[in-house]
């Protein structure tokens, strides 16, 4: 119903051009809101990403700040593929990076070229038959043994590996024991009643809880 009929039925008589100005004023002001509100919410919807983006570049520079404290052997711009791999593979699996990075600590003191007594190399101590099976069921290159002292290759196998541990045990905490003992040597103690081994976990969970003490802010 038009404004000008709205005034007639109420016993208000207007003239003819007095109602189009009322019902022009009254289309205007209904623009205006509908563009306000429009620019309100892209607005927001800017100030929306632009903060996500800040998060974001702050979680890249601790973790960056934290490689450079305890990184050795490694070049700065191989520091800076590490801080985006690292994040990245974060995002993917749902961690907390500081808790890939505790157990990169853990696992290699984040020592360039490691390899264990076991044979484990690279960064996340990764088996070579493990990255092996790894890559091929996730169709990721694999270059020979070698590949696992490609850093940023090491740690995609890594996070894999926790990830596919994770979804067999259902449990975070069995996932890294698993992550250490081997998925084998775990279910066996599981199947047989024998007590879970913490040492290990206890090592990569004081160190998470150290690294996000330390680099709170």
């Amino acid at each position: 119903m038009s404004p000008g009929l709205k005034l007639r039925k109420a016993g208000i008589t207007v003239s003819l051009p007095l109602s189009f100005i009322l019902v022009f004023i009254y289309v205007a002001q209904s623009v205006t809101i509908g563009y306000l509100l429009h620019n309100k919410f892209e607005k927001e919807k800017v100030l929306k990403e632009q903060q996500l983006k800040i998060e974001e570049l702050e979680e890249k520079l601790k973790i960056l700040n934290i490689i450079e404290d305890f990184q050795v052997g490694f070049k700065d711009e191989e520091v800076a593929e590490l801080t985006q791999v690292i994040h990245k593979e974060s995002k993917r699996y749902g961690y907390d990076p500081l808790l890939v990075l505790a157990l990169i600590i853990t696992e290699s003191s984040f020592k360039k070229g490691q390899v264990s007594r076991m044979g484990a190399q690279g960064l996340m101590q990764v088996k070579p038959s493990v990255g092996y099976a790894l890559a091929q069921r996730r169709n990721l290159g694999w270059n020979g043994n070698l590949s696992l002292f490609q850093p940023a290759f090491n740690i995609k196998l890594g996070t894999l590996y926790l990830f596919e541990l994770i979804l067999k045990f259902k449990d975070v905490k069995k996932a890294i024991v698993a992550y250490n003992l081997g998925e084998n040597a775990l279910r066996l103690k599981i199947k047989n009643g024998q007590k879970v081994p913490t040492f290990y976990l206890s090592k990569v969970l004081k160190k998470y809880k150290h690294l996000k003490e330390k680099y709170a802010t």
